[in-house]
């Protein structure tokens, strides 16, 4: 069994993960919420471009994936960046 406590743990490249993208966001303040920004217009633009080509009942298009990870993005950068 491996010791999650050895510096090659799962527990440790997890902590090491997570503090390598706050201090690369810490920096990059406007990423996320422009990213997510980003995700909402290709959202609208693949509705109105599956509008026209007739693919409006295919199902990422139906269920507006794009417009709600982008929704979600862009409040969490925007939060991310109040609290950095």
């Amino acid at each position: 069994m491996a010791d999650l406590r050895s510096p090659s743990g799962p527990r440790d490249r997890l902590n090491r993960f997570i503090d390598r993208t706050g201090d690369y966001l810490a920096h990059r303040k406007g990423m996320l919420p422009l990213l997510g920004l980003a995700f909402i217009v290709l959202n609208g633009l693949l509705g109105l471009l599956a509008a026209a080509v007739g693919l409006d009942d295919w199902f990422f298009i139906r269920q507006m994936c794009l417009l709600q990870i982008g929704v979600v993005l862009a409040l969490l950068g925007i939060l991310l960046a109040w609290a950095l």
